[in-house]
């Protein structure tokens, strides 16, 4: 995928870019696999915002994906879609049964191609298997944490992890943070790289552009009042004010750890932060 520039004609198209849509092949989903995707602009069950500055932009439909495709299925790709839920691509494809899935794309599935899941699946691009039947070295996305629960890791555009090593009953991964991290052997991964690898490249350019991704505007609190926020006030000079960063509830956003699953930190060989110290 190539990154659309954009003749700078206003000011918003000045630098602006998009995502090239040439490898999409139909613009319509297919209707049994979509829903009704309610906005709920950033708010709770009781209504109390939880997520700021969310609210408003273009109506979506939910495309509801299959992350966990039974063993000895053998599927023909039909087409490569755009979903406005995430930054990959999905393909819709076809069993052996005539029915028909979304999954997550690979940079390599075209249309026509056969994909398979299982143990004795061909190693090949877009073929799921155990990580146990992948060899050493390999580049993996879609993997699964608990086996049988379906891939939760590595979906995200252009993301790819790589298999290092099997030791026991647990294979080591290579995660793209850098962190290296224990799976079991049972655990299924798609083998190859999430597609539309050039998302991050895009630069939104314009600010209605961000609103009709649902996104509202932000104030930066060092231009509020003190009673608005831990950062405002002052006599008009420099925002230098030797203040710690803050929330506006006041609470510190820098220093200290915020990670809460602490349950899978037994599976983490090494730390992201150690790969990046290395670099």
């Amino acid at each position: 995928m190539a990154i659309k520039a954009y003749r700078p004609t206003t000011n918003g198209r000045r630098g602006m870019t998009s995502q090239d849509f040439s490898d999409i092949t139909t613009k319509k989903p297919l209707k049994s696999l979509v829903r009704i995707k309610k906005s709920t602009a950033g708010r709770n069950n009781q209504g109390r915002i939880t997520t700021r500055h969310r609210g408003g932009g273009v109506k979506r439909m939910y495309r509801l994906m299959n992350h966990q495709m039974a063993t000895g299925l053998t599927a023909t790709i039909e087409h490569i879609e755009y979903d406005p839920n995430r930054s990959a691509r999905i393909a819709r494809i076809r069993d052996q049964h005539g029915l028909y899935h979304y999954i997550v794309a690979s940079r390599d599935m075209k249309i026509g191609m056969t994909i398979t899941s299982g143990s004795d699946a061909p190693i090949e691009p877009g073929n799921r298997l155990p990580l146990a039947n992948i060899p050493v070295g390999a580049q993996i996305f879609a993997i699964e944490i608990q086996p049988g629960k379906g891939s939760q890791m590595v979906r995200a555009a252009g993301t790819k992890a790589q298999l290092m090593a099997k030791e026991g009953d647990y294979a080591q991964v290579r995660m793209p943070s850098g962190e290296v991290r224990r799976f079991r052997l049972e655990c299924m991964a798609s083998i190859g790289v999430v597609g539309n690898e050039q998302h991050q490249n895009v630069k939104i350019g314009s600010a209605g552009r961000k609103r009709r991704m649902g996104i509202r505007p932000t104030v930066r609190g060092v231009v509020m009042n003190a009673v608005d926020h831990p950062h405002g006030g002052g006599d008009g000079g420099a925002h230098g004010t030797g203040k710690a960063p803050r929330t506006p509830w006041g609470q510190l956003t820098l220093g200290y750890r915020t990670r809460r699953r602490k349950s899978t930190d037994k599976s983490i060989v090494r730390s992201r932060h150690d790969a990046k110290r290395k670099r």
